[in-house]
């Protein structure tokens, strides 16, 4: 989606443009100064409104990052917990096995 300040920026500065040559044209120095000012503004804000562009579509971009990662995740720990239920003993035997390291270190050496 275009950012409005490039469609006004764009259009200010094609009318400074108009503005600018019809002062050279008609040898009115105002209207020739009056529009190179607004063609400058107006390029101004172009760039403005591509800024703005550029932006929003960096924090699209990390929306979407960030949003698969935490759905890759999600998936992860599902797929996990799914395999505890489907392997009871081997999440026993593994607790079993934390519980009797944890036994010895607490224990000590006699």
């Amino acid at each position: 989606m275009v950012d409005g300040n490039r469609i006004t920026g764009t259009a200010q500065e094609l009318g400074g443009k108009v503005q600018g040559a019809f002062g050279d044209l008609t040898g009115s120095r105002s209207d020739s100064a009056e529009g190179r000012l607004r063609e400058v503004a107006g390029r101004a804000e172009n760039v403005y409104g591509q800024a703005k562009d550029a932006a929003r579509h960096v924090a699209d971009e990390a929306y979407d990052t960030a949003e698969e990662l935490y759905d890759r995740g999600r998936r992860t720990l599902q797929e996990g917990h799914e395999r505890s239920v489907e392997w009871p003993h081997a999440s026993l035997l593994i607790a079993g096995l934390i519980g009797f390291g944890l036994g010895l270190l607490v224990r000590g050496r006699d």
